[in-house]
């Protein structure tokens, strides 16, 4: 494969022969584009007057009221399990288009598109390969998988539940849990990493576990769909992620005097690489000018997330472009930058410009911008009172009206796991 054009947010790489040697070009590209948008203007987007919130913070505390109600009374038979569905679906609705704007089309895009039924399918089937998977556990993979089907809009295929989108949205769950164990030397850590890498690579690799026999029979199932010689993609962006995540681990163990570029080049790859390989494993293969977009869009999402941890993060070490930073300087203009930097990625999506398209398109650039400005509104102390006043004003709810809601749901996190379970058909009925 020959990576020589390719849009977005740069000239392109020097002619080379694998996705794996595009990626080492991607990520000072990246940082390029991050250091121009240290003097670009930030585009927020609308704004929102106190009168315009007003209908919008009531759709969504009716919306959180229903959900709540629901899960105090979670579904017992197949009947009720679709009578909740179409009426939490009916609730999605009225909040989409009251509170967020949506048109028709929007709307079309993703509920006639199967999203809800490509999530009951994959909740079922998880359950189905591990009894033993939490429902957090579920919810972390959940994320990945509507990731994949919004590419397997974007590039025309149908939306649903593949062996690779469900084996790749449970890698990581799995492997996490082995990273973040405790009771798991770093010894033992590293042999893991090796073992995997070796799996990844298509060597024969004997488990330490079951559970790692879990991880490797994963593999195994995206072997299944894709053969190694036909889609060399497939597993050379496995294995750039593998790396990636292998040098986050850094990010742990550095100092606060680590520089600020290492950790972002570290932000980037682990992100780029991701949602790099959400775009191989649906399709197969990519090209030059998606491969480009799909690891902006990654290194931008890791940001989001970044932002919205910062004060856990902080709180445990783990440096970030964010809480690298939090504490020593209010974060305005970080997330100014980050703002100029999703809306130049954001240019990339000319590389899917497939017909119908576009309403998805339009949500996926509003819905990033507003996931950030919302990341911010939920970490205010690290912010100047000017900034974050004008902030809110792109927000279509109050920053502390929908921390409210946050709470309300987070208080009901028990009931709302029960409701979670019996909708997927996992509770005895």
């Amino acid at each position: 494969m020959n990576f020589q054009k390719n849009g977005g947010f740069g000239p392109a790489p020097a002619e080379s022969g694998s996705l794996s040697d595009a990626v080492r070009t991607l990520t000072p590209k990246l940082t390029r584009l991050w250091d121009d948008c240290q003097r670009g203007v930030p585009s927020w987007g609308r704004t929102f007057s106190p009168r315009d919130r007003a209908p919008r913070e009531k759709a969504l505390a009716r919306f959180v009221k229903g959900v709540r109600g629901e899960a105090k009374h979670p579904p017992r038979t197949p009947e009720e399990v679709e009578a909740v569905r179409k009426r939490i679906l009916s609730g999605f609705d009225r909040l989409a288009r009251e509170a967020l704007g949506w048109e028709d089309r929007h709307l079309e895009a993703l509920l006639a598109g199967g999203f809800d039924r490509a999530a009951l399918e994959f909740t079922r089937t998880a359950r189905r390969f591990d009894s033993g998977l939490g429902p957090s556990d579920i919810f972390q993979a959940w994320r990945n998988v509507w990731v994949m089907n919004g590419l397997q809009m974007l590039l025309g295929l149908p939306v649903r539940v593949t062996p690779a989108v469900f084996a790749y949205s449970l890698l990581y769950p799995y492997t996490d849990n082995i990273i973040d164990d405790p009771g798991t030397t770093e010894e033992d850590k590293q042999a893991f990493n090796d073992r995997f890498k070796r799996r990844l690579e298509g060597r024969t690799t004997a488990a330490a576990d079951p559970r790692e026999q879990k991880i490797f029979d994963l593999v195994g199932m995206i072997e299944g769909q894709y053969d190694r010689p036909g889609f060399p993609q497939v597993y050379e962006s496995l294995l750039a992620i593998h790396r990636a995540q292998v040098g986050s681990v850094l990010l742990l163990r550095a100092e606060r005097s680590t520089s600020a570029a290492d950790v972002l080049s570290i932000v980037l790859e682990k992100g780029g690489t991701s949602v790099l390989a959400d775009g191989c494993l649906v399709a197969g293969a990519v090209t030059p000018a998606q491969a480009e977009f799909l690891f902006g869009l990654g290194a931008f999402l890791q940001m989001v997330d970044d932002l919205e941890d910062v004060d856990e993060d902080a709180r445990d070490g783990l440096l970030t472009v964010f809480s690298q930073a939090a504490g020593r300087e209010p974060l305005d203009s970080l997330t100014d930058r980050a703002v100029c930097f999703g809306s130049r990625i954001m240019d990339g999506l000319g590389g899917f410009a497939l017909p119908g398209s576009e309403p998805l398109q339009e949500l996926m650039r509003s819905g990033t911008l507003r996931a950030l400005i919302s990341s911010a509104g939920q970490a205010p102390r690290h912010y100047g009172r000017p900034y974050l006043k004008t902030l809110e004003t792109h927000s279509p709810f109050r920053f502390s009206f929908s921390s409210r809601q946050r709470r309300k749901l987070v208080r009901r996190r028990a009931l709302l796991e029960r409701l979670f379970e019996a909708s997927a058909g996992l509770s005895p009925v």
